[in-house]
């Protein structure tokens, strides 16, 4: 087995396909899949099931891939040590979300004192920050859920609670306040399953007796703001998510239990900890 045989199942494994793993190695195709094939033959085992252009893993391929990301993730952390001396003038920092909202204030600080570093930040759900954390496709998460996994380091960064989102003119706009009961009796905007936000608002309305169900289920926060701004119905998001948008009114809701509050905390697996640049950004977070 050689590391280029292990490197092309990785890329293939992780773009999907070989033309994309090639174009990811600046390599052919055909060297591509002759490493897969090799690497396949000398161990007689199926890594992949082709069906005429698609391409998915087979149980061993999965479990194949499991390791393969350690490998090579330790294999970057490796290079890092070994360039530790201008580790912080150059490389790059992933970062995914639930909201990039918090860590705006870190960015700017960071970026000013390491200008060669370039930081790449994609959206996702709560799931989907563990999930790239897991399979190190980030460096590290932002996400209301962190707290109790052994296998993390945390920094809370804020907490804030959970508002409606009404259009400007909606009769509950000019509410200080509006119950469970109050939100039973309008159509409401739900982020797709796997939010946070939503589990901790259905928690919620259970604590308070109250069914709660969606007229409508949209993903990701700018779709709910824009049906909730057209009147599809009303929306739910944190007070700091919020943001400025002249077509919403923010309206609390009364939370009894205290079940609303939404934690934003930075996190890393507690492995890539030491990482340099994993590091630097905990670092500034922890004073700003």
């Amino acid at each position: 087995m050689r590391y280029v045989q292990l490197r092309a199942f990785h890329h293939v494994a992780i773009h999907g396909g070989f033309s994309r793993a090639a174009e990811a190695l600046f390599l052919t195709q055909p060297a591509i899949s002759d490493q897969v094939r090799k690497l396949e033959e000398e161990y007689d085992i199926l890594l992949f099931h082709r069906h005429k252009k698609q391409i998915t893993l087979t149980e061993a391929g999965e479990r194949l891939l499991q390791i393969t990301r350690r490998l090579f993730d330790s294999a970057q952390q490796a290079e890092e040590l070994l360039s530790e001396a201008r580790a912080l003038r150059a490389g790059t920092l992933r970062i995914v979300a639930d909201s990039a909202h918090h860590v705006l204030h870190i960015l700017p600080r960071f970026r000013e004192t390491y200008p060669g570093v370039r930081v790449s930040i994609r959206s996702g759900n709560t799931e989907q920050v563990a999930a790239s954390l897991y399979r190190y496709d980030a460096d590290i998460g932002v996400t209301t859920e962190a707290h109790g996994a052994r296998d993390l380091d945390v920094l809370h960064l804020s907490a804030t609670p959970i508002v409606a989102a009404v259009p400007v003119g909606h009769p509950l706009a000019a509410r200080g306040a509006v119950d469970f009961p109050d939100l039973a009796l309008w159509p409401l905007v739900y982020r797709e399953s796997g939010s946070k936000t939503r589990r901790k608002l259905e928690e919620a309305a259970r604590a308070a007796g109250v069914a709660l169900s969606p007229a409508i289920e949209a993903e990701g926060r700018e779709a709910v703001r824009e049906l909730v701004a057209s009147g599809a119905g009303i929306g739910f998001v944190s007070r700091a998510e919020f943001g400025q948008d002249g077509r919403l009114v923010a309206v609390p809701i009364r939370d009894p239990h205290h079940l609303l509050e939404m934690t934003e905390s930075l996190v890393c697996l507690r492995e890539r900890r030491s990482a340099r640049l994993v590091e630097a950004f905990f670092a500034i977070a922890a004073t700003v």
